[in-house]
């Protein structure tokens, strides 16, 4: 009961973000995949954004969905079963998709509470250190398979905390190889906790081991058929750039895009967050809680299994929403460590940085404020960049269109004379490409070429 209070704030800012952000690229893979068309089959000549809208609501079945992951995508199903059930019984609306992750992440948070108890935490500094945690509020709420990994894996480490008997340790690896069913970079830090289980009671690794491994061919099958389906995805590997990015991205997770709001002051407050994080770090390292060792494993395991999954395969998976699987165990590091003032300079920063998540432009992708832009003109025939695939340009445009806004999806090459409104959305290089035929200026809007 004492905790109803916080989990019903959590409950509200989560779906407020999750109604206030605009429809995302990534997201776009998830609806689809789930009504039944990974790849829609837009109409070849002018349409309008009225009549596609049951591209968005169809139902498409585990079998389907699992047969179109592995033809054309680099995630397991497990998410996506789920969503495709949500779907059924709640609807087929973007928002509806969004708070499937909203309602894992309420989950993830309530584990996380009994792990801040298990571990002898402090309770509250826990919950909202992470809770506003730019990277774990974003990851909570989009239509990906983030929320659920990361609420499976804080379930695997509080039984692996807890564990006394083979129970708890089989319970532990049936977590963590679910969670990596649901997105493989759930490995790291599953991998990290069975470590550490398995140092603390070498007897219990049978039982960890009985609950993970089962799990794992079925990773392998999924995996081994996606691993050449996104080429370019990522840049070339080169660890001097790679090093640079997981330092800014590992910040952003925690404090968001707060450099982006300050303008011309932007590498001034920079610096004060990396001066304040180094402030926490160093408390942490002078009052060391007898579970910090663990929570620091943790915590840098994602980060380092990034690195060295960018070396092997010669690119740079850094993001923050990958990153975000780190942000529970940092918190847990920082809340018994931080004095009340710093706390609350913590935690000032880090709300503002949710309150940018949820209203600034400047953290959102640009297709819905496009749409809303070229709508200012109607009756005019929009050109629409197809994209790569046709998903993740024209899904989260046409979703935010009116009804009656008239479309053409074009490709390089093929963009028709004559006067039309022209979206320059500059997210891959499709996109890109169609842009520069435009004639149109830098930058994510709308303009009238010829």
């Amino acid at each position: 009961m004492r905790l109803t209070g916080f989990f019903v704030l959590a409950a509200a800012l989560l779906a407020a973000i999750a109604w206030a952000r605009a429809p995302e690229y990534d997201e776009a893979y998830s609806i689809f995949l789930t009504a039944g068309h990974a790849r829609p089959a837009w109409p070849g000549g002018v349409f309008t954004a009225g009549s596609v809208r049951w591209l968005y609501a169809g139902h498409a079945g585990f079998g389907h969905i699992a047969q179109s992951l592995r033809a054309g995508d680099v995630h397991p199903p497990l998410y996506f079963w789920a969503l495709e059930v949500w779907r059924n019984l709640i609807g087929p609306s973007w928002f509806a998709a969004r708070l499937l992750s909203v309602l894992f992440t309420l989950a993830g948070v309530l584990l996380l509470a009994r792990l801040a108890e298990a571990a002898d935490v402090p309770l509250y500094p826990a919950l909202f250190l992470t809770l506003f945690s730019y990277g774990f509020a974003y990851t909570g709420i989009v239509a990906r398979d983030f929320a659920l990994a990361q609420t499976l894996t804080l379930a695997g480490v509080l039984l692996a905390l807890r564990a006394r008997r083979w129970g708890r340790a089989c319970g532990a690896g049936m977590a963590f190889g679910a969670a990596c069913f649901t997105n493989y970079l759930a490995l790291f830090p599953a991998l990290a906790a069975l470590a550490w289980l398995v140092l603390r009671r070498p007897r219990l690794l049978p039982a960890a081991l009985a609950g993970f491994l089962p799990f794992m061919p079925a990773c392998a099958w999924f995996f081994l058929a996606q691993r050449g389906s996104r080429p370019g995805q990522f840049t070339a590997f080169s660890l001097p750039h790679a090093l640079a990015l997981l330092a800014r991205d590992s910040g952003a997770s925690l404090f968001g895009g707060l450099p982006l709001y300050a303008g011309r002051f932007a590498m001034p407050v920079a610096g004060a967050l990396a001066l304040l994080f180094a402030a926490c770090l160093r408390r942490v390292a002078r009052r060391r809680h007898p579970s910090a060792p663990f929570f620091a494993a943790l915590a840098l395991a994602t980060p380092c299994g990034l690195l060295a999954l960018g070396f092997i395969f010669g690119n740079t998976p850094i993001e923050i929403r990958y990153l975000a699987f780190a942000t529970p165990y940092v918190a847990l590091l920082l809340a018994p460590a931080l004095p009340r003032w710093l706390l609350g300079v913590v935690l000032t920063a880090q709300a503002a940085a949710i309150a940018g998540l949820a209203l600034a432009p400047s953290t959102m992708q640009p297709q819905a404020q496009a749409a809303r832009q070229a709508a200012a003109y109607p009756g005019a025939l929009v050109l629409l960049p197809f994209g790569n695939d046709g998903v993740g340009i024209p899904g989260p445009f046409i979703a935010s269109a009116p009804d009656d806004m008239r479309i053409l999806l074009v490709h390089p090459g093929h963009i028709p004379a004559g006067r039309a409104v022209a979206v320059t959305l500059r997210v891959d290089h499709a996109s890109r490409a169609v842009a520069a035929q435009t004639g149109c200026p830098a930058g994510v809007a709308w303009c009238s070429p010829r």
